[in-house]
């Protein structure tokens, strides 16, 4: 019978755990159950279980149910970050160093919105209840999803696309609007459109927000990166071939 990934998750947990590292091993476990059934799912016992160990040789690595939901948020926000990248990656080389810029830009909020779509249970648990606050972005990895935006939005300036003065700040807004559509098509008032719909959805939110960093509307070369960005479509919403 073939093996399913969960079960090869599970085999894998076990694994590391016979190799002595318990911990990772309850990490790597709990990073399942979140992507499974969100971060309410994750706790000692169920972790344990999945390992094949008992809560109490779990509890001698996390004191408590809510540092292991830590470590699976953890997970959450490596694999986000993961996402966003190979967006970045997936894109063909742009000369033009402008647009490179834009249609980076335009990938991390693409990657974002694809991985929330994808994975809602590491999804929602990155971002659930608790846990510590955002640092400052010099205080962050280089592979934090936030310090991503935050070089995005840099390169944006040193290019001459961004005004200095409307510089401050912008990441916020940009990741306020990226997140809010994700949960609004996750589980709001979206959650029941079509892909298509989606689609033109996020072409309009960062062709605004593009418009918005300038201060003056998107050249028709900066909005054809973003329109293919979005999902190929055309000025008509309809899909090019």
């Amino acid at each position: 019978m073939a093996k399913t990934a969960k079960s090869e998750k599970s085999e894998s947990a076990r694994r590391g755990y016979h190799h002595g590292d318990l911990r990772n091993a309850l990490i790597e476990a709990a990073a399942q159950l979140a992507l499974d059934g969100g971060p309410e799912s994750v706790t000692i016992r169920a972790a344990a279980r999945a390992v094949g160990v008992t809560p109490t040789a779990a509890y001698r690595h996390f004191a408590g149910h809510e540092e292991l939901v830590e470590a699976a948020k953890q997970q959450a926000m490596e694999h986000l970050t993961g996402a966003m990248a190979a967006e970045i990656r997936s894109r063909p080389d742009i000369d033009d160093r402008t647009l490179r810029a834009l249609s980076d830009f335009a990938a991390i909020g693409r990657g974002y919105l694809n991985f929330a779509l994808d994975h809602p249970g590491l999804f929602r648990t990155a971002f659930s209840r608790g846990g510590p606050l955002l640092p400052p972005p010099e205080e962050q990895t280089a592979e934090s999803p936030f310090r991503k935006l935050v070089d995005a939005m840099d390169e944006l300036v040193n290019v001459g696309y961004l005004p200095a003065e409307r510089r401050p700040l912008a990441e916020l807004t940009a990741w306020s609007m990226v997140h809010g559509l994700a949960m609004l098509v996750l589980e709001g008032p979206l959650r029941e459109i079509d892909e298509q719909t989606r689609h033109q959805v996020l072409l309009r939110s960062i062709e605004i927000m593009g418009s918005g960093l300038s201060g003056s509307p998107l050249p028709a070369e900066l909005r054809a990166v973003l329109a293919d960005l979005a999902g190929d479509l055309d000025s008509d919403g309809e899909h090019t071939p």
